[in-house]
């Protein structure tokens, strides 16, 4: 599994880099704090894979790191090779600024 730190994401980010992010938190989560990109709940993502692309790199992320963990692996068991894990999540990121 591919992992991404925060402090790469920043520069991803600062560079203009096109990657798609994907917060799969709840909404209330979200409404909390977040960094953009889609909003996929977790439990919605079986629903909307066409919203997720094959062809492009895409950072997913939640509060800690875990549940974006879980989704990538069940991801990847059909056939998604292109995504990455934001390190610690929201955490993290927080952290890091």
């Amino acid at each position: 599994m591919h992992e991404i730190s925060p402090q790469e994401l920043k520069q991803q980010l600062a560079d203009n880099k096109d990657v798609l992010l994907i917060d799969i938190r709840e909404e209330w989560e979200r409404e909390a704090y977040n960094i953009g990109g889609l909003h996929i709940p977790m439990g919605d993502i079986p629903a909307r894979l066409n919203e997720i692309p094959k062809s492009r790199e895409v950072i997913l992320y939640c509060e800690k790191g875990i549940r974006s963990v879980i989704a990538i692996q069940r991801l990847q068991t059909i056939g998604y090779d292109n995504l990455y894990n934001l390190s610690g999540g929201m955490k993290a990121w927080k952290a890091a600024l």
